[in-house]
């Protein structure tokens, strides 16, 4: 079986690593703590000092960090991913980042010879830990077949969508509009308990029509806060600002005024919280 590397342990990284430890994957992990690993580690995953030393022991690297910061960081800093360049190995960014730095780690792949995918991901904590992910790729489609079964371990749906960079600019549009549908149910909300309808009434209905994944999400979160935060405030807004950064002088208002809610959020103590919380502020 293949050996992976798995550099960010978050909520998604986590569930990533997971998944390949129950496949019968030899994983190598890498965070900034190593106590998010440590139930991985009992499980027969091992630790990596460095985004480099993980590297050395994969065969396929996983990046799945938090933001343009951090993921710049792991791949090029100094006992970074690309300090352990191999052309034999296949690269995968996974984390949401900007079109900008994805393109110039591209650039910065393709001078040495690597085999690099841009692949965010969606699904939330359930698709990370079900292994029931959905990944938007940016890349070569011949060399993506050559991965594909080996991404069967942690996603339904592997779907291309352009050379590199398209994976990344399709999942920030899709995280835009999913917020302001997000956004959207909490208005709904306002307005219907201000005509005096019957809330619970309300909101099964428009789960079911118009409905839709984000509609659904954010109607249970209406009704019963999240225990566990499954898209943080803050990395969506992270996202949405690097979709206005991606638009250039198209306009978008929608994005602005959602942008702005999730910053108050965020101002109020919510960064942590999750994305759903705009619509009970």
């Amino acid at each position: 079986m293949k050996k992976v590397a798995v550099i960010g342990l978050g909520i998604m990284g986590h569930g990533i690593a997971d998944n390949f430890v129950k496949n019968g994957y030899e994983v190598a992990l890498w965070n900034r703590s190593r106590d998010k690993a440590e139930d991985l580690l009992v499980k027969g995953a091992k630790w990596a000092k460095s985004p480099k030393d993980a590297t050395v022991q994969a065969e396929i690297v996983f990046e799945v960090t938090a933001s343009d910061e951090s993921s710049k960081e792991v791949w090029a800093g100094k006992d970074g991913i690309l300090k352990a360049a191999d052309p034999t190995k296949v690269y995968i960014t996974c984390a949401t980042l900007s079109v900008q730095w994805v393109e110039e780690l591209a650039q910065e792949c393709a001078t040495r010879n690597l085999t690099f995918f841009d692949m965010p991901m969606t699904g939330s904590r359930a698709g990370a830990e079900g292994g029931q992910l959905i990944l938007m790729v940016g890349g070569d489609e011949k060399k993506l077949e050559d991965v594909r079964p080996d991404l069967k371990a942690i996603a339904k749906e592997v779907t291309l969508y352009g050379p590199v960079g398209a994976g990344t600019k399709f999942k920030l549009v899709l995280n835009t509009l999913q917020a302001i549908h997000i956004a959207g149910l909490g208005e709904a909300m306002r307005l219907a308990k201000k005509a005096g309808l019957d809330i619970k009434q309300v909101g099964d209905a428009l789960a079911e029509r118009p409905g839709g994944i984000p509609t659904g999400a954010a109607w249970a979160s209406y009704q019963t806060e999240p225990t566990q935060t499954n898209f943080a405030v803050e990395w969506i807004a992270k996202d949405l600002r690097y979709t206005a950064q991606m638009a250039g002088d198209v306009k978008h208002p929608l994005l602005d005024d959602v942008l702005k809610q999730l910053q108050d959020a965020i101002d109020q103590g919510y960064a942590q919280s999750d994305w759903t919380k705009i619509n009970k502020l």
